[in-house]
């Protein structure tokens, strides 16, 4: 059994939350203002006592407007019963979340996550360079697939040479003529073809260990710990000159000089005149010669289609890091750091929801108010100003005196009196009457706030 009503023991309680309630706002408001002194000062340029002075001006505006901010909401939401007023009410709080997520919970954000946000941002941009290392290096070996087919061509020139030379494979006639110079000749450019494809492979080697070694540094850069500033400048150093590697890379690719090159094998390719003086050799070394002339112009086709293949991938487009403060890497990359997001928002919007509590808090005491008797309802200093006004009224003869209810005689039964008894009991008829012409008076208690009667 409750000695007090509910919401006696609501209000209570209300009441001896409230210095709490005051000491947690003035907590949350101020670490929002430490947030936003460390996010703000990263955005602002200057000499160091400007930035110093010029954070702290504006946290400390920020603290003040949220403790101001939320003192009204929660000494105003929990009062207003309309619909309508408190429908405004929590427009107004919408739109001043709004107005502190603006001004602060970004800068808290940059605050708790913004080493990490660059970092992040160093990590992606180092991918990019690494994709864009092994794109070029892949692009300058595209070459290095045609030398086995330049090697072998050059072979088979060289052989049918030798073979011809030997005896006489191809006219049926040994020795060097016309058709084992031209066979020559064709394996000797072969050979000068192969050989600048393999002399790109040791520069193309070397520039890729070159950007190797620049992301081995950029790696290092992203993951060791300490403060951010001086490694975003070492980094973004060595973007620099990886940058370079990667074009040099492109510029190292044969597959141009090759197509050339196997254009040229078929556009100027020159026969020598048949020698042959015994019967019809110069009408076989024509012929030979025919036949080494198509197999010349097939040979530079495959080459130039294969040339082609390699020459219409598409460059690798230059890449340029673009240093970020930690706020704006922060707003870039906030789906990676979503809790952070969430801790920087809570410190500001927490309030909303002691303004929730106090508001059903005083929606249940104005509930069960009307539901108490006024007796159970009046407090003990207002009973006692009721009775001091009541005393002070009786002073003052304003309050009605109570009168007992006039009680009538039980008649007494007459006898017999002596000479002298008559005369005395006239003057008890006379009291009898004069008892009995008093009007009573109705002395009903008052209801509390009834005004006291006009006489």
């Amino acid at each position: 059994m409750q000695l007090k009503p509910n919401a006696y023991r609501l209000n209570e309680t209300v009441r001896g939350v409230e210095t709490m309630t005051r000491f947690a706002l003035a907590v949350l408001a101020l670490a929002s203002g430490v947030y936003t002194y460390l996010g703000v000062r990263g955005l602002l340029d200057g000499s160091a006592t400007f930035v110093f002075f010029a954070a702290i001006i504006y946290s400390a505006a920020v603290s003040v407007a949220i403790y101001a901010f939320w003192s009204f909401m929660l000494r105003f939401v929990p009062l207003v019963t309309s619909g309508v007023q408190r429908a405004g009410l929590f427009a107004t709080m919408a739109v001043g979340c709004l107005m502190i997520m603006a001004m602060s919970s970004w800068l808290n954000a940059a605050a708790l996550a913004g080493s990490a946000a660059t970092e992040q941002h160093m990590a992606v941009t180092l991918q990019g360079y690494a994709e864009d290392l092994d794109q070029a290096h892949a692009n300058a070996l595209a070459a290095q697939s045609l030398l086995p087919d330049v090697q072998r061509a050059a072979d088979r020139f060289s052989g049918l040479a030798a073979d011809e030379r030997e005896s006489g494979a191809l006219t049926g006639t040994t020795g060097s003529g016309s058709v084992v110079q031209l066979l020559t000749q064709m394996g000797t450019q072969m050979n000068q073809l192969a050989a600048t494809i393999t002399s790109s492979r040791d520069e193309v080697a070397d520039l890729f260990e070159q950007g190797s070694a620049r992301l081995a540094t950029m790696r290092e850069l992203v993951s060791t710990p300490g403060s951010i500033e001086p490694r975003l400048d070492g980094f973004q150093a060595e973007a620099v000159q990886l940058t370079a590697v990667i074009a040099a890379l492109q510029q190292t690719g044969v597959a141009a000089s090759v197509k050339r090159a196997s254009a040229d094998l078929s556009a100027g390719f020159i026969a020598p005149v048949a020698d042959g003086q015994v019967g019809d050799l110069a009408n076989r070394q024509n012929q030979v010669m025919e036949t080494v002339r198509i197999s010349v112009a097939a040979q530079s086709a495959a080459l130039t289609n294969a040339a082609d293949e390699i020459l219409a991938t598409p460059p690798v487009e230059q890449r340029r890091f673009v240093p970020l403060s930690s706020a704006e890497a922060v707003l870039r990359y906030w789906q990676d750091f979503i809790p952070s997001w969430a801790g920087a928002i809570s410190i500001d919007l927490l309030p909303v929801v002691l303004v929730l509590v106090l508001m059903i808090v005083n929606d249940a005491m104005r509930r069960d108010s009307e539901s108490l008797e006024e007796a159970e309802n009046i407090t003990a200093a207002e009973m006692l100003r009721a009775m001091t006004l009541y005393r002070q009224m009786e002073a003052a003869g304003v309050a009605p005196q109570q009168q007992p209810p006039a009680v009538e005689p039980e008649p007494v039964p007459e006898e017999p009196a002596p000479a002298e008894m008559p005369a005395v009991a006239s003057q008890a008829e006379v009291e009898g009457d004069t008892d009995r012409i008093v009007t009573p008076i109705d002395s009903a208690q008052r209801k509390r706030g009834d005004g006291p009667t006009r006489l």
